[in-house]
């Protein structure tokens, strides 16, 4: 397992470790099912306290990213896999005889409409549904995906879908590995949503180690989550050599940026910067692309 850290970096070395590791999951680098280091291996290999690892292990098994059982090492949480009308009748016309028809065969309306939705929900999805708490990461997802997949796009929050499980109707949906199993229990047993895998950030990082001259670099999102995932992952290439400054949308106004070596924008903060220096990083994986894409195709 590729986790790296410095000691220079004003970066915790909890979070460097944590977030590491989460970018690993997310990238498909680390599979369902695979253990992690146990708490000594890490902490010995990479010189640190073992207590620093059982917290950044803690941590993932809070965003439900790993999991682990009495006397047996941490594993990556699994995942769901993923997803599966036409009338000369006006719709109207069409609900009204499903109404009759149930009543006259002694069927409540209740019961009718319980049944609707378990039917609907098993139905082939028309859209695709992105489930995340965060407002900033839900619409960063979205766009991508509305640009790449070239279908309709809704968002909501776990929350939100809790209290509303008509929301999942019609639709395929995806959600960050860590809340997969949350969504599960939203959806029928043979619908299971999709965990995203995101792009590593390799080609990012080699960016910043290619810098010769101690530089400043610049993290532009309307995600916290995506410069939370930021700062932990650039931390072993900056140590104490670069600076990171963050600038989250829309509370700040960043302007032209052309004084930082490196600016590195999220595909909704792109279009809001100036910089020669302008890094696009995409965050969902081609792969995920292309499976989305098949599960949309009529």
């Amino acid at each position: 397992m590729d986790v790296q850290i410095s000691r220079e970096s004003g970066v915790t070395l909890r979070l460097q470790v944590e977030r590491q590791i989460a970018v690993l999951i997310a990238t498909g680098k680390l599979r369902a099912g695979e253990c992690l280091p146990s708490v000594r291996a890490l902490a010995t290999r990479l010189k640190i306290h073992h207590n620093t690892v059982s917290q950044a292990y803690r941590d993932l098994a809070d965003l439900h990213l790993v999991e682990g059982r009495r006397g047996s090492r941490m594993i990556v949480s699994r995942i769901g896999l993923q997803a599966r009308n036409d009338s000369p009748m006006d719709l109207d016309d069409v609900i009204n005889s499903a109404i009759q028809l149930a009543q006259e065969h002694g069927y409540s309306l209740q019961r009718l409409r319980e049944r609707v939705q378990e039917r609907l929900l098993a139905q082939r999805p028309d859209h695709i549904l992105v489930v995340s708490d965060e407002s900033g990461f839900r619409e960063l997802l979205r766009v991508e995906l509305a640009e790449q997949v070239k279908c309709p796009v809704t968002t909501c929050s776990t929350i939100e879908i809790a209290a509303n499980r008509a929301l999942a109707i019609g639709a395929l949906v995806v959600a960050a590995h860590g809340r997969i199993q949350e969504c599960e229990s939203f959806l029928p047993k043979d619908r299971s949503p999709y965990a995203i895998v995101f792009n590593d950030a390799e080609q990012e990082v080699r960016l910043v180690r290619k810098l010769r001259e101690p530089s400043a670099i610049a993290v532009v999102s309307i995600s916290e989550f995506f410069l939370r995932t930021a700062r932990g992952v650039f931390a072993p290439a900056l140590g104490r050599r670069h600076t990171l400054r963050e600038y989250f949308l829309p509370v700040e106004k960043p302007g032209t940026l052309d004084a930082y070596s490196l600016v590195f924008c999220d595909s909704i903060a792109r279009r809001r910067v100036k910089s020669k220096h302008l890094v696009h990083y995409r965050l969902i994986s081609s792969a995920s692309l292309e499976h989305l894409a098949k599960a949309m195709k009529p």
